[in-house]
């Protein structure tokens, strides 16, 4: 509850301090007037401290709420004796349904449960003391989705572009729009997929569609609480063709690839242990595929069980079995075909056992 104003405290207290009969009582309520020196006058309460309001450096600027959201104000004053403390909103008395105030010795609250737009608007806090007051002004915001686009549609659509236009919403939630989000959908997927977002104008150009596929398209509108809760969709598809190519054929010219060996690995010389088998190693390249003889000491050694020669995709390679003292010298690898022929030597020596 609010306290007393001043002139009841100073009539409380005359009537306390005085013994008055019912006649001068009268009397004294039927005077027109009194002096600034008058009995009555001098027993109002002195302003012990101004009335001055402590605004909230978050309340400076517009507070922002949303739809639904509690608003929850706490305005503190000074003042003494105790101020009283009235609120208005747009100039007018408040909607004691809607708007709850307590009042306490050093600050005034401001509660809405749930907030709607039609709370949206300037309150102004009024402390008053005597003759003497202060005024604060908070401007509260209360916003909320906007709604979508009104209508979407496909202009044209070109090579892998397809140009949209649309309009803006007529509910933009009580607050500037942001922007438009623009997705695209094929029809084999249906999936969404956004293409723009925080665009601002009423008509885009989509490119890098597929070849093949076929579109639609929907705009979202986007304000400060997030996009509008449904968006339109275009009523036609945007069809990308395939362009009609025309290709004529060229002779081909099949490439050559014959050409006579030629030793990509050579050989190399190895020493070994008597008993212990050695394999040597080469690579050739030929086309056609080239005949590998093996010769030592420039002697075919071909079919001499001592010795294994293989050959796969080019990797020539012979296996000497368990040599002996006498099976060292000079090893020949030689590839033969149409087209020519190439060599290539290695010393082996073989040691005995230490």
């Amino acid at each position: 509850m609010e306290g007393p104003t001043a002139p009841e405290v100073a009539s409380e207290s005359k009537l306390k301090g005085e013994d008055v009969n019912p006649a001068d009582a009268d009397g004294t309520q039927a005077s027109p007037g009194r002096e600034v020196g008058s009995p009555t006058a001098q027993l109002l309460p002195p302003i012990e401290e101004h009335p001055k309001i402590w605004l909230p450096r978050a309340l400076r600027q517009t507070y922002i709420r949303k739809v639904g959201d509690t608003v929850n104000l706490l305005i503190p004053f000074q003042g003494k004796p105790r101020p009283q403390a009235t609120w208005t909103h747009n100039g007018c008395a408040l909607d004691a349904s809607r708007v709850s105030v307590r009042n306490g010795e050093r600050d005034s609250i401001l509660f809405i449960r749930e907030a709607q737009r039609a709370d949206s608007g300037r309150y102004q806090l009024r402390v008053q003391l005597g003759g003497l007051e202060a005024t604060a002004t908070i401007d509260i915001l209360v916003i909320e989705r906007p709604g979508p686009p009104q209508s979407i549609k496909l202009v044209d659509v070109w090579g892998l572009n397809a140009t949209l236009e649309w309009t803006p919403p007529q509910d933009t939630g009580n607050t500037v729009l942001l922007g438009y989000t623009v997705q695209k959908a094929d029809t084999k997927s249906g999936l969404w997929f956004t293409v723009l977002e925080h665009y601002h104008r009423t008509s885009c150009i989509v490119s890098n569609l597929i070849v093949g596929n076929s579109y639609a398209f929907r705009v979202f509108a986007e304000n400060q609480c997030g996009l509008s809760e449904t968006a339109p969709i275009t009523a036609d598809l945007a069809h990308i063709q395939k362009a009609a190519t025309v290709y004529k054929s060229k002779g081909f010219a099949q490439h050559d690839f014959s050409e006579a060996p030629k030793f990509t690995q050579p050989l190399a010389d190895c020493t070994t242990i008597t008993g212990y088998d050695t394999q040597l190693f080469c690579c050739v390249r030929a086309s056609p595929r080239p005949k590998i003889i093996w010769l030592k000491n420039k002697m075919d050694i071909q079919g001499n069980p001592k010795y294994r020669a293989l050959s796969h995709l080019g990797v020539c390679s012979l296996e000497i079995r368990k040599p002996g003292p006498f099976d060292g010298g000079i090893y020949t690898c030689k590839a033969v075909n149409a087209l020519g022929e190439a060599s290539v030597d290695c010393r082996v020596d073989v040691k005995a056992p230490h």
